[in-house]
């Protein structure tokens, strides 16, 4: 079955965020999802008060920056989370945007690198070992949590190029793409991850998460136009999608027949009613998705 989100964007005020998460836990939406854009608000403190408002709602941070925050400090949030919110937590980190990190000192010559030392140190840190390695960047002395989850949980890193995309399938748990990923893309970033976890002799779950730029109501067609020229994309039916609930659950089909386990649902900057939005995806939305 191919799960259904929506993005509270942190372009909202963060006092929002308790009435949309209430909103989506209340019409039974599956996940919401945060993200830590420079410099807006916090993703892990986003996620902790999101999960603590609600009952059964999965929440995700896709993603946090990793050169922006020690390992060892990204590891002990994310087992804090797991173990007082068990199966409900869904954690991914990524390169960041160069010029932000670039913006607070933290800028690394190699992402690629510093994301494939920080995924490998991260996820045995998450599995209870005690790890010392002397990467490039990511250097940790005889480090263990002493909490960690009692089951490793998934580490998800967000991607695009193909080299990305590779290292996500050799050392990530899933793999997630911005709502700039044509269906296209979609099917590529499948087969590259698929690649690269062939190639790491990986066999268990991999989970793609897709967002969809989204728009509802009588004025969608023009919000999502303007949403994709604000992020350099144009109005196709590939890179976003503007009507009622059948229109929303085909593009979604489309990109789970793409490859996409999972779709979040992004609304456009100047949704009017983020709580509606979030009631129409889980209640109009997602009886049309199988």
């Amino acid at each position: 079955m191919t799960a259904l989100g929506v993005v509270f964007r942190p372009q909202l005020p963060p006092e929002r965020l308790r009435g949309v998460a209430r909103a989506a836990d209340e019409a039974g939406l599956e996940e919401l999802w945060l993200w830590e854009d420079c410099f807006l608000e916090s993703g892990v403190a986003s996620a902790a008060a999101a999960l603590a408002w609600t009952e059964r709602l999965r929440v995700g941070i896709g993603l946090l920056p990793v050169p922006l925050r020690n390992v060892a400090l990204t590891a002990m949030e994310a087992a804090t989370l797991h173990r007082m919110f068990p199966e409900r937590f869904a954690l991914g980190v990524g390169h960041g945007v160069q010029s932000w990190m670039g913006q607070v000192g933290a800028r690394a010559e190699s992402p690629v690198t510093l994301l494939r030392e920080y995924l490998e140190a991260l996820r045995a840190l998450l599995r209870g070992e005690k790890v010392t390695t002397g990467g490039r960047y990511v250097r940790l002395d005889g480090v263990a949590l002493d909490w960690p989850p009692p089951t490793p949980p998934a580490v998800l890193a967000g991607a695009a190029g193909p080299r990305t995309l590779r290292l996500t399938g050799e050392a990530a748990d899933g793999t997630i793409l911005d709502a700039s990923a044509s269906l296209d893309a979609v099917r590529r970033a499948r087969r590259a991850v698929d690649e690269g976890r062939a190639a790491a002799g990986r066999t268990g779950r991999h989970e793609l998460v897709v967002y969809l730029h989204t728009a509802t109501g009588p004025d969608a067609s023009e919000r999502l136009a303007a949403e994709l020229g604000r992020w350099g994309g144009t109005p196709a039916p590939d890179l976003g999608v503007a009507g009622d609930a059948e229109a929303v659950a085909e593009a979604v089909r489309r990109l789970a027949e793409a490859g996409a386990d999972t779709v979040v649902l992004q609304p456009t900057a100047d949704e009017p009613d983020i709580e509606g939005f979030v009631r129409f995806a889980a209640g109009e939305v997602r009886p049309l998705v199988p």
